[in-house]
């Protein structure tokens, strides 16, 4: 019997490499060794594939609701996240931290495409990853489960260094552009800033991201 479910290609060595050890399966492999680069670059629609692609099963996003489940567990939400290569670093620093998960919204936002499995090093397949229809809703939700949501904003008063991370906590952070809309950051418990010594007066998504969650992993270290 023929397999009939859609799939996918990822590239580069780490995210097949990962794909191998994750939650679906790999289908095929395409190598330097045996394909030419520019077929490789046609293959997987980019020229940074570093000599490998694969074609996989679609990526298996998470029940949402399942993410805070374990009473220390602690989630990023991304509001409006567009750039695969940010969702994808965000997503690498989450596993590396230690995340229960990453929750974003379905609509005007990156999904976990080939470019953001590149950019997390393959990260993807082993954090859960979940969309959700209205994220402000999905805060809500996460709040009646004993959560904290706190949001990231750069003239928020509050330094992410004074606040307590214990029990379940969802970071909360915002699109490359706008921020949090305001209904997002409005569900936020509270609104936290990173402070900055430097000229530039803020941070890339993933690089507040990275600060925010190895902040929390360590007080529930």
């Amino acid at each position: 019997m023929t397999d009939s479910k859609p799939r996918e290609r990822i590239y580069g060595r780490n995210p097949v490499r990962e794909a191998g050890r994750g939650r679906r399966r790999v289908h095929r492999v395409w190598t330097s060794d045996d394909t030419a680069a520019d077929e490789l670059t046609v293959l997987a629609g980019s020229s940074d594939h570093q000599g490998i692609v694969a074609e996989v099963d679609p990526y298996p996003y998470a029940d949402p609701a399942a993410l805070l489940a374990p009473d220390d567990a602690f989630v990023v939400a991304l509001d409006q996240v567009q750039d695969p290569r940010n969702l994808g670093a965000v997503c690498r620093s989450a596993e590396a931290a230690g995340a229960a998960g990453v929750v974003i919204p379905e609509r005007r936002a990156a999904g976990v495409t080939a470019a953001a499995c590149k950019a997390s090093a393959g990260a993807v397949e082993h954090l859960p990853v979940a969309r959700v229809r209205n994220l402000t809703d999905w805060l809500a939700a996460a709040k009646e489960a004993g959560a904290w949501a706190y949001g990231a904003d750069g003239d928020a008063p509050t330094s992410f260094r004074t606040l307590d991370y214990s029990g379940r906590v969802v970071i909360v952070l915002g699109g490359e552009e706008a921020g949090l809309r305001p209904r997002v950051a409005g569900a936020c418990d509270e609104l936290v800033a990173i402070p900055t010594v430097g000229r530039v007066g803020s941070l890339n998504v993933s690089a507040a991201a990275a600060v925010l969650l190895f902040a929390v992993a360590e007080a529930h270290s």
